[in-house]
């Protein structure tokens, strides 16, 4: 949709048709590309808790997988025990329906204990999801950062807040968050239901058109943590995700400090004709640049843009020729995209890029 946005690759008519060859050229080329980006994108795992909630949902996960290991384990012993000891027959001899007039009580008492069982298995779990849930419910938020996030299709929106007027920023598809302290994060959906994921440092948390929720983490160990949206929104949800990147206290003041500044003002005559141009075009019409006249709500806040290493929802590297690439032809890179191909000459091209440039 805009600069910030996720963009989709495109599908050729090789893909599912044509000769074999080129088919597999496709799909190595795809291949090659999800490699690359991947190697890009920062961890995404469950079973690496970098938070205590995240440390409540491992427990839970981890007893849970124990038991039905167990039960799954059991049934199996149980079964080849069964085959084992089964009687064998010729296919001419008649079926012994000798325990439906004498049941076997070994084997009923068998099965009603392993029924009891059950029961008591699945009552634990249950136990144990309702404890899970309660601590997760009782971290401690004082003095917590304050967020508030917002999901379009298909970005995200973050928005910082706090008592001193006219000092809040948005950024796009990137969190920073203090190590140690708790965050609060406001959620809301711009169109359809979305759902914020992290899943390093907590569980799901559903986004729904007309109504806030809010999520509670807290993140223990420094890293950058990849975030997805986990509810199907529409053609580019796969490609809709965002960082976490979790520093020291010293460091995510200074990203706040830098976050908060305006842009700079241009440093030469091909900077100030891209400025021009982004200002006086279709751009400032969408997107926000602070210090400038570009005042735009419908798309990613641009003011530090270049200062992010990931564009189009932590789907391709934050480069200039990725950059040119977006602005000339969005459609090429997201099918679907309502953000206009660009008229701009090459000239005028290099000039706004250029400028874009040092938003840093």
């Amino acid at each position: 949709m805009h600069i910030g946005q996720a963009p989709q690759r495109r599908r050729t008519k090789t893909a599912g048709t044509g000769r074999p060859g080129a088919r597999s050229l496709w799909a190595a080329a795809c291949c090659s590309s999800l490699a690359s980006t991947a190697s890009a994108a920062p961890a995404q795992d469950a079973l690496s808790p970098a938070g205590v909630q995240a440390s409540h949902i491992f427990s839970l996960w981890t007893l849970t997988l124990t038991v039905c290991s167990l039960v799954f384990a059991a049934v199996l012993i149980a079964l080849l025990i069964a085959m084992t000891r089964a009687p064998r027959a010729s296919r001419d001899a008649r079926a012994d329906l000798g325990p439906l007039e004498h049941p076997e009580r070994r084997v009923s008492r068998v099965v009603g204990g392993a029924s009891i069982v059950s029961v008591l298995l699945l009552f634990g779990l249950l136990v144990a999801d309702i404890a899970t849930d309660r601590a997760l419910s009782r971290l401690p938020v004082a003095n917590a950062v304050q967020l508030e996030m917002t999901g379009h299709q298909w970005w995200w929106e973050a928005r910082y807040t706090d008592d001193t007027p006219g000092s809040g920023f948005a950024v796009a598809n990137e969190l920073h968050v203090p190590v140690g302290r708790p965050v609060v994060i406001s959620l809301k959906a711009d169109d359809v239901i979305h759902t914020f994921w992290v899943p390093n440092l907590h569980g799901k948390k559903d986004m729904i058109p007309g109504r806030e929720s809010t999520i509670e983490f807290r993140a223990d160990r420094a890293g950058t943590y990849r975030g997805q949206c986990a509810e199907f929104c529409g053609l580019e949800h796969a490609l809709m995700a965002f960082t976490v990147v979790a520093e020291p206290a010293a460091e995510y003041d200074a990203w706040l400090a830098r976050q908060r500044a305006p842009a700079p003002q241009p440093a030469n005559a091909l900077q100030a004709r891209g400025e021009h141009l982004f200002t006086t075009g279709n751009c400032a019409g969408c997107h926000t640049v602070r210090g400038t006249s570009a005042q735009g709500v419908l798309g990613p806040d641009l003011t530090h843009v270049m200062s992010r290493p990931m564009l189009g929802a932590g789907t391709f590297a934050n480069t200039r020729a990725n950059l040119e690439s977006w602005i000339k032809a969005p459609g090429s890179m997201k099918p679907g995209t309502t953000m206009p191909p660009s008229q701009l000459s090459a000239q005028d091209l290099n000039a706004l890029v250029a400028w874009i440039g040092t938003l840093q």
